[in-house]
């Protein structure tokens, strides 16, 4: 997650967190996965920008 934050802020894409305290409430065992949101007109390149450096998006909302 912090590399795929670090990688969009680079390119200058803000990116909002999701589930993060779910995540911690858990255990962070990993049942309740973290997401990322950006801006609809970022989406684009901030999939490219993650699949460039190889990212697990993981899930077909993307």
């Amino acid at each position: 997650m912090a590399f795929a934050k670090v990688l969009l802020n680079a390119e200058h894409i803000t990116c909002f967190e999701f589930d993060v305290n779910s995540s911690i409430l858990e255990g962070s065992i990993g049942i309740l996965p973290q997401r990322l949101m950006v801006a609809d007109r970022d989406h684009f390149v901030a999939v490219s920008v993650l699949r460039d450096n190889n990212v697990d998006m993981g899930s077909p909302w993307i």
